[in-house]
């Protein structure tokens, strides 16, 4: 391999498992949703109708 494409794996590879692990140390600091926007909880989507499409 030359110098040029093992570079350009380790720097694909710092990012991809970079993000990976940024992403679970982010996850495991804030595991929970603070707040939902509206309409998220509770919409009553069940009061409607079942959605009928013409196939």
């Amino acid at each position: 391999m030359t110098p040029v494409a093992i570079t350009s794996l380790i720097l694909a590879v710092v990012i991809v498992w970079g993000g990976l692990i940024a992403s679970a140390l982010f996850l495991r600091a804030r595991p929970e949703v603070e707040s939902y926007p509206p309409g998220g909880i509770d919409d009553h989507r069940e009061d409607l109708g079942i959605i009928e499409h013409d196939t």
